[in-house]
């Protein structure tokens, strides 16, 4: 099973991009989506971004594998 992970573009280079995630850092290909800029989230597949979405959208999703980790912790 794969997921696909919000995360918020914090550099880019040509096509590639630094994006982070709850924390984690991690350098993501940003072909399939021409258009993103710093500052963008955007859905995370396979180390690819594969669309932009809103930041309303973004936090709650990363609101909930905040709250699921902290239970798998518990």
């Amino acid at each position: 099973m794969c997921l696909a992970i919000p995360a918020k573009i914090i550099k880019i280079n040509k096509r590639t991009a630094m994006a982070e995630t709850l924390g984690v850092k991690k350098e993501i290909d940003i072909s399939l989506v021409p258009a993103v800029r710093i500052g963008d989230f955007v859905i995370i597949h396979a180390g690819f971004a594969i669309q932009i979405i809103e930041k309303e959208d973004a936090v709650s999703i990363q609101n909930y594998w905040k709250e699921y980790l902290d239970e798998k912790q518990h």
